[in-house]
């Protein structure tokens, strides 16, 4: 399997001619298939696919692992090249979503209003855990008893008038079957990175995880690079990952730099930084 990394947050370390966003978008190829997971914040994605040689149009299935802009901004660039592969994604939130911070400072954060009725034939709206391809199994509505991320506070549903603390039912985990091991990919955690690999284990009972890849959530605001809880809280989420057991966890988008240093004090080799142009060969 081999994971390319078409968006993140930060410039390719080796290829200037990389654009990047707030944002993930990821491209998975395995056994002359391919899937794209996400699509980051807007359209860019696919010039970087192209300069690194991905074939958007190509893509058998994509998945959308939960209704934020910076992991659906590029769906309707993507519809316009790719006239094949299905779109899976979680039921819609009931209202719309939104940042809400300080309690004054608010923006929209959900997908292109008119995207899925001007699609409605590309979208596949998954409500139970299914097998979309051979091998491919998404999981929605992942409950569990962890802790979730401290930066959900201040991501919201609005009805009407009224803000709701959003509870992510839109959110779901994609887990890939190769040679008898899986690989999780978690797209932002805001169920908590946690919670999200128990459903897995709990689907696939005795089945080796070789790789859990995603976001954690675990970031301040935007741009803000610190944390969103505590140091403690994170390398309890690190102890808990090395206990479970993943073979490596590949982290990026919204963990954080901060975060990302301290699941490294504590997992060492068993974490990867991710970053835009980003290849993983698992």
């Amino acid at each position: 399997m081999k994971v390319s990394v078409l968006m993140e947050n930060r410039p390719s370390e080796s290829d200037g001619r990389l654009g990047f966003e707030w944002g993930l978008s990821l491209h998975v190829a395995l056994e002359g298939r391919a899937i794209l997971f996400d699509t980051g914040a807007s359209g860019r994605f696919v010039e970087n696919a192209e300069h690194m040689s991905v074939d958007v149009a190509s893509v058998d299935v994509a998945v959308l692992s939960h209704h934020h802009y910076d992991h659906g901004g590029g769906l309707r660039r993507f519809l316009a090249l790719n006239a094949k592969a299905k779109v899976y994604l979680g039921e819609r939130p009931e209202g719309e979503c939104w940042v809400k911070v300080y309690g004054v400072i608010k923006r929209y954060a959900g997908l292109d209003r008119e995207l899925l009725a001007d699609f409605p034939e590309r979208f596949e709206v998954v409500e139970r855990p299914v097998e979309i391809a051979p091998d491919v199994f998404l999981i929605p509505r992942i409950g569990g008893t962890h802790q979730r991320p401290a930066g959900n506070r201040h991501l919201f549903v609005k009805r009407g008038d009224t803000f709701v603390p959003d509870a992510f039912a839109h959110e779901l985990v994609m887990a890939v079957k190769e040679n008898g091991r899986l690989v999780v990919f978690t797209g932002c955690s805001h169920s908590g990175v946690l919670n999200m690999v128990d459903a897995v284990v709990e689907r696939f009972p005795g089945v080796p995880i070789r790789a859990v890849i995603g976001g954690f959530h675990l970031v301040g605001l935007p741009p803000v690079s610190g944390l969103s809880g505590s140091k403690d809280e994170v390398r309890e989420v690190a102890a808990a990952l090395l206990a479970t057991p993943v073979g490596t966890v590949y982290t990026g988008h919204c963990t954080g730099e901060a975060a990302f240093a301290v699941l490294k004090s504590v997992m060492g080799e068993g974490i990867v930084d991710l970053r835009t142009g980003a290849r993983v060969e698992i």
